[in-house]
């Protein structure tokens, strides 16, 4: 069986700030439209399009139960930037050495 590809990348996905705090908001928890809107100031119409490029991007899951959809994190899908993010830890262990050692020698 073959995987679909996610719509969205990761990091495209990561990037607008009103996605971040939507993973967030639904890391502990299930929450509806509704429930996600009241927290920003934009409308409804464009929480449901950032949830859609969560969704697309298999950062969050969705569950229908009559008329309502509830959401919440797919965290496995962020390894993706952490494991990116540590190529660089070598970069910054490096800096923090070098300010390390020049700090004790003067």
């Amino acid at each position: 069986m073959q995987s679909v590809q996610p719509k969205h990348d990761v990091f495209h996905a990561i990037a607008d700030q009103h996605r971040r705090k939507i993973l967030m908001l639904l890391a502990n928890d299930e929450r509806s439209i509704t429930s996600i809107t009241d927290e920003f100031s934009i409308s409804r119409t464009a929480v449901n399009k950032h949830l859609t490029i969560l969704y697309e991007s298999n950062l969050v899951t969705k569950k229908t139960s009559g008329r309502e959809t509830r959401y919440k994190t797919h965290a496995q899908e962020l390894k993706k930037v952490s494991d990116w993010l540590q190529y660089f830890d070598v970069y910054w262990d490096n800096k923090l050495e070098n300010l390390k050692n020049y700090v004790n020698d003067n």
